[in-house]
C-alpha cells in the first residue's frame, strides 16, 4: 500500500499503523500511553493526525494505514490538538516536578540528589555533586542566606532539613580522587527553567503522605561535623522532587508545547504513597496521567497479582486489584511497570534518581 504522509509518500504493508508508517518516514509523532508490542490503548490523543480526505482527527497509534491516504502529521490545527490533549492531562496532575528547595536555590543546586546520595552511604559521590556544581568556584551556600531551608516542606512539621550546613560541611572536606573527571550526576542548574507542575499546599493527611519517604526513626542534625551525621539528617528529607524530573515525556512535552501548567486543576489528585517495602515498588496516584501502559505490561495473571483500573470515568485510578494488597505485587512486575511508567507515578523507593 502507499499513503502520504505531510506530502511524502510511503510505501507499507498491510496491517501497520499510522504512527509505525510515519516512523518508518522517519515523521517524528510524540506518544504518551503507546509502546511497541503491546495493544495500542489510544488514552492520551497526543499522537493525533488528521486524515485530510475525510477531514478529520484520529490516533496515529492505534488507527491503520490504509492505501491512498492523505494524512497531515505536522499541520498547525494537529499541534493545536496535541496541545490541547498536553494541558487536558496536566489539569489533572498534581506533581512538583522540582522540589521547592531547589527552586528557590540562586544557583539551582540539586539538593534532593545530594540527599538521596547520603542516604544511601555513597559520600564520595554527594561530594563529586557538589565539587561539580561550585564547578571551580566557592560554594554559594557561604555567603547564601538559606532560601532552600526556607522553602523546604519539613519546616512546616518540625524544622527544615538542614541543607545549608550539610553542603558546607562536604564541601569543606571534599576528597575526590580525580579532580578533573567529569560528573556523572544530572546536576542541570537550569532544571527551574523547564516545565514545572505547581507547587501545591499540603493538607495535614498529604503531610503523614510525605513522611512516609522519610526514616521512622532519625535523628536531626542542625550542625554537620561528619557523614554519619549529614547522612543521619537526610534522612528527614520529604522527597518533595518527582523521580523523573529529568526522564519524563509528560514534562518533555509540555516545554516542547511550551505549555504552562493550568491553574485551574478540575480534578486535583490528593498526594497519596502506595510502598511495597518487599519490592521497592512505589506509586504516586498524583502524578499518574492513566494511560494504563502499567497494566497491559503487566498482563493479567492469577498467580502474580498486577496493575489494574478501578472505578470509573474521571475517578478511575490505577490500583493493586481489590481482591489484593499492594505488597502482593511481585519484584517482575514492578520492574516492568517502572520501566514504562511515562512520568514518575511508578518509581523505585529509596533510589538514587
Amino acid at each position: 500500500m502507499k499513503i502520504r504522509i505531510d506530502n511524502i509518500e510511503i510505501e507499507i504493508a498491510k496491517d501497520q499503523t499510522i504512527l509505525s508508517a510515519a516512523r518508518k518516514a522517519g515523521i517524528e509523532i510524540p506518544t504518551l500511553c503507546h509502546s511497541d508490542g503491546l495493544e495500542p490503548y489510544s488514552s492520551c490523543m497526543v499522537c493525533m493526525v488528521k486524515d485530510n480526505r475525510k477531514n478529520s482527527f484520529i490516533p496515529s497509534c492505534s488507527a491503520l494505514a490504509q492505501d491512498g491516504m492523505d494524512i497531515d502529521a505536522s499541520g498547525d490545527e494537529v499541534i493545536s490538538i496535541r496541545k490541547k490533549a498536553v494541558s487536558l492531562l496536566l489539569s489533572e496532575h498534581r506533581a512538583e516536578c522540582e522540589a521547592q528547595c531547589r527552586i528557590v536555590c540562586p544557583k539551582g543546586y540539586n539538593i534532593p540528589l545530594m540527599n538521596r546520595l547520603l542516604i544511601a552511604g555513597r559520600h564520595e559521590d554527594a561530594a563529586e555533586l557538589i565539587r561539580s556544581e561550585m564547578n571551580g568556584g566557592e560554594l554559594n551556600c557561604i555567603t547564601c542566606k538559606g532560601f532552600c531551608e526556607n522553602a523546604c516542606r519539613r519546616k512546616k512539621i518540625d524544622t527544615p532539613v538542614s541543607i545549608r550546613n550539610t553542603r558546607i560541611f562536604i564541601s569543606r572536606n571534599l576528597n575526590v580522587a580525580d579532580k578533573d573527571k567529569i560528573s556523572p550526576f544530572y546536576s542541570d542548574t537550569d532544571a527551574r527553567k523547564r516545565f514545572t507542575s505547581r507547587i501545591g499546599v499540603m493538607t495535614d493527611n498529604e503531610q503523614k503522605e510525605w513522611l512516609k519517604e522519610c526514616g521512622e526513626e532519625i535523628n536531626r542534625n542542625r550542625e554537620i561535623s561528619d557523614y554519619a551525621a549529614a547522612s543521619s539528617e537526610a534522612e528527614s528529607c520529604m522527597r518533595c522532587d518527582c523521580r523523573a524530573s529529568a526522564d519524563c515525556k509528560l514534562r518533555d512535552l509540555a516545554e516542547k508545547f511550551e505549555i504552562k501548567d493550568p491553574k485551574g486543576k478540575f480534578v486535583n489528585a490528593p498526594i497519596a504513597k502506595k510502598i511495597n517495602h518487599k519490592t521497592g515498588l512505589i506509586f504516586e496516584n498524583a502524578k499518574c496521567i492513566k494511560c494504563g501502559l502499567c497494566v497491559m505490561v503487566s498482563g493479567d495473571s492469577n498467580e502474580e497479582p498486577s496493575l489494574c483500573f478501578i472505578n470509573r470515568g474521571f475517578i478511575s485510578i490505577i490500583s493493586e486489584p481489590l481482591t489484593e494488597e499492594f505488597v502482593d505485587i511481585p519484584g517482575s512486575v514492578a520492574e516492568k511497570c517502572i520501566e514504562i511508567c511515562p512520568t514518575g507515578a511508578l518509581g523505585q523507593f529509596k533510589s538514587i534518581v
